[in-house]
């Protein structure tokens, strides 16, 4: 970084952005990135919750752009009355004219129903705050992935982000009523954590086993609440560095040009963290779902079929004919599934190498690791770490 920069060349630029959740300080963190990379900006930062209030100094702030997170019209309209440059990062109910950077909540959706598909469940449910567009997107595209494989799903609806409308004790009771209702076992979407939180208490108060009876995944992977859950809540990770950093390069762009950017910019999530609440297979046939749980956790030390018939004292044929059946997938396509799962999520999370990641996944060549990745996927391993990169 050039330290020599007189003050008046040094972008300006305050972040008014959520620090409350994990998200938001992913985001942060982002932000952060962009700047360590192309700095120096003179930031603006202070710990804020979605509804804090804009800063008053600000209004006549000879700045050069804005990094916000808006809920509050109030805080819209003083954005608008700046005449800066704004890139926004949440969708909201509000309409703005800024560009927006955020992910891409259909992939949400569908990365919960197909992670609930290949676990083997066949009954499924949806939790839904409907306050606000992204919490029904994502509801949406799990539906819909549902309904294309033949399956239809239960949907229990609240109507605030901030709380449930009626007194707790009385919402989490309809919720109990609710899941008790739900034919078992079941696989349960929450479209943000905080909904996952109330079920995973919902199930207690109901004395309903998780995850033997429900499988629960929240979204977002907010830490506080994912860890403070019993049990703890799994949830897709939604990927804030790279939604920070995305924006602040948008935004710097803008400074530089001044051309806005137009339309949505929109970032695929990162992976499915799974917790105890969801870290089941639902399938019914005892010896297949021990044979899919050895998979699942021996498939990267290079694991062959014939090692999983033993462990589940079927022979080869057996095996095959049954797992064919009940999950549309033979052992070894499913061992091949689980190592290169865990491929994308060393090329998206680390700086490994790929002779590191072939090792580390249960190949022995990584020739043959990355021409069976590219046939995959249809791009080759460093194309995909490019465009996943957390």
């Amino acid at each position: 970084m050039n330290q020599g920069l007189p003050m008046t060349a040094i972008p300006q630029v305050a972040v008014l952005v959520d620090t409350s959740r994990s998200y938001g300080r992913d985001i942060v963190r982002g932000i952060r990135r962009y700047v360590a990379e192309q700095g120096p900006w003179s930031l603006y930062l202070e710990p804020r919750d979605l509804r804090s209030s804009f800063p008053e100094w600000l209004k006549n702030w000879p700045g050069d752009g804005i990094l916000a997170r808006t809920i509050d019209p109030a805080l819209l309209k003083e954005l608008k009355a700046t005449k800066l440059p704004v890139i926004e990062m949440r969708t909201t109910t509000l309409k703005h004219p800024f560009p927006f950077v955020g992910m891409d909540n259909h992939i949400v959706g569908r990365r919960v129903a197909q992670h609930f598909l290949d676990r083997g469940f066949r009954r499924f449910a949806c939790y839904l705050d409907n306050s606000e567009r992204f919490f029904q997107l994502r509801c949406a595209s799990y539906r819909q992935t549902l309904s294309e494989q033949g399956h239809e799903c239960s949907v229990f609806e609240t109507t605030a982000a901030s709380g449930p409308t009626q007194r707790w004790d009385e919402h989490q009771k309809k919720l109990a009523d609710w899941l008790s209702s739900l034919q078992k076992p079941c696989a349960v979407f929450a479209s943000n954590d905080q909904l996952g939180f109330w079920i995973l208490d919902a199930a207690r108060r109901a004395s309903i086993s998780v995850p033997e009876q429900i499988a629960v995944i929240g979204a977002e992977n907010d830490k506080t609440l994912c860890d403070t859950a019993w049990p703890p809540l799994s949830s897709v990770q939604l990927r804030g560095q790279n939604v920070g950093h995305t924006a602040a390069k948008l935004l710097h762009t803008w400074m530089q040009t001044q051309q806005q950017p137009t339309g949505e910019t929109l970032l695929p999530p990162g992976d499915i963290i799974v917790r105890q609440s969801s870290d089941i297979v639902a399938v019914e046939d005892e010896r297949i779902a021990k044979a899919l749980h050895f998979i699942r956790h021996q498939a990267i030390t290079g694991i062959g079929v014939d090692e999983v018939a033993r462990s589940v004292a079927l022979s080869r044929s057996a095996l095959e004919r049954r797992m064919k059946t009940l999950i549309g997938r033979s052992p070894g396509e499913e061992i091949i599934r689980i190592r290169f799962s865990h491929v994308e999520r060393l090329l998206a999370q680390t700086d490994l190498t790929l002779e590191a990641i072939a090792e580390r996944t249960g190949f022995q060549h990584m020739q043959y690791m990355a021409e069976a990745f590219r046939k995959r996927a249809g791009i080759t391993p460093g194309e995909y770490r490019r465009q996943n990169r957390v």
